[in-house]
């Protein structure tokens, strides 16, 4: 690829003549291809699948299918439209439960079309409208985090992150990395640690890929590797994103972080997670409510075809876990950074 966009190095998703684009990022970073989603199930395939994946991204996707599913549908009698339309909003919701952003879109979107609910045609042209308006607001919502969370990363700093927050998870620029590409363009230098993010190796696979694109120095550690380092001074802070955080501050986010945020206590690093506001779950009090998604386990025995667990071994896969807000030192947002968030803290990005 030459020429890097203003969005990131990638267009992860893209709307062409009528239908979604998406990067396949199961491919990645051996085959660089998108897939093409026609209707609200074939998005929905997409995200449960992960061929898009990240909070943003999802919400992102899953408007657009709503979108595209009015297209196809615009031509029918207004009550066969609805129930089509209803049969798409449950499809797409179903597809992963932790990302709140995922309900957030449909919510929006829900809204909109409750705006014309006679007539399907005007109701597709103003559904499409709303997904690229959600689009290009969540791009400005991440150059807003990026330039919030910047002023906290010193010159030379050495940034420890977990699974892919950047242009891949994301309308564009990213959340986490949306914040390591801030400080970089604002002249800071700096280096990132990319832990490998098991089992699905989306730091290996994905941030490791996409850092090299944005020419940024990136090392590549093993998850295990992050205690070790922190305790001989080789990480100067730790910036992840979040799937959903709930109203006290408590983080969801993926598998691992809680570990990460437990070592960054213990050795004084500062631990810093980047967010927009469509992430935050206030109808949820505490992170012990967030669902956390359940993977098969062909993700844990093996890889790209490859098992290297015995046949019959039971196995736990979950996506997510939840770190608890004490062990957040600041939340970056499009609304400003959050120190120590809790309760009237969050309440207060809301007021």
């Amino acid at each position: 690829m030459s020429a890097l966009s203003e969005a990131g190095p990638v267009e992860t998703l893209r709307w062409r003549d009528g239908r979604l684009e998406l990067i396949d990022q199961r491919l990645l970073p051996g085959r660089f291809e998108y897939v093409s989603c026609t209707g609200a199930a074939e998005v929905a395939v997409a995200i449960r699948a992960m061929a898009v994946r990240g909070a943003p991204a999802i919400g992102c996707a899953a408007a657009f299918g709503v979108a595209l599913e009015a297209q196809r549908q615009k031509h029918r009698p207004p009550v066969q439209f609805a129930d089509a339309m209803e049969v798409a909003f449950r499809t797409l919701a179903e597809s992963r439960p932790t990302a709140v952003n995922l309900c957030w879109a449909l919510d929006r979107m829900r809204s909109v079309l409750g705006t014309q609910p006679a007539d399907p045609g005007a109701a597709a042209q103003k559904l499409t409208e709303a997904a690229l308006a959600l689009f290009h607001a969540d791009l400005e919502t991440n150059r807003a985090i990026g330039r919030a969370g910047a002023a906290f990363v010193p010159d030379g700093a050495r940034i420890l992150t977990h699974c892919n927050t950047g242009a891949l998870a994301t309308a564009g620029h990213g959340t986490a990395l949306g914040v390591v590409r801030s400080a970089r363009d604002a002249g800071k230098r700096l280096s990132v640690i990319a832990s490998e993010t098991r089992p699905y190796l989306q730091g290996a696979r994905l941030t490791a890929w996409e850092l090299t694109q944005e020419r940024i120095p990136v090392t590549l550690i093993t998850d295990s590797t992050v205690g070790h380092l922190m305790s001989r001074g080789k990480v100067d802070l730790v910036i992840v994103g979040a799937d959903r955080i709930a109203a006290n501050g408590d983080v969801a986010n993926k598998i691992g972080t809680y570990t990460i945020a437990v070592l960054a206590e213990r050795h004084g690093v500062p631990f810093y997670v980047a967010a927009p506001l469509s992430t935050i779950d206030t109808s949820i009090a505490d992170g012990s409510s967030i669902p956390i998604e359940e993977r098969g386990a062909a993700e844990v025995t093996g890889f790209a075809g490859v098992r290297w667990a015995p046949e019959g071994i039971a196995v736990v896969n979950p996506a997510f876990d939840v770190t608890p807000a004490a062990l957040v030192s600041a939340l970056f947002t499009e609304k400003g950074v959050v120190e120590q968030p809790d309760t009237a803290k969050i309440r207060a990005l809301f007021s």
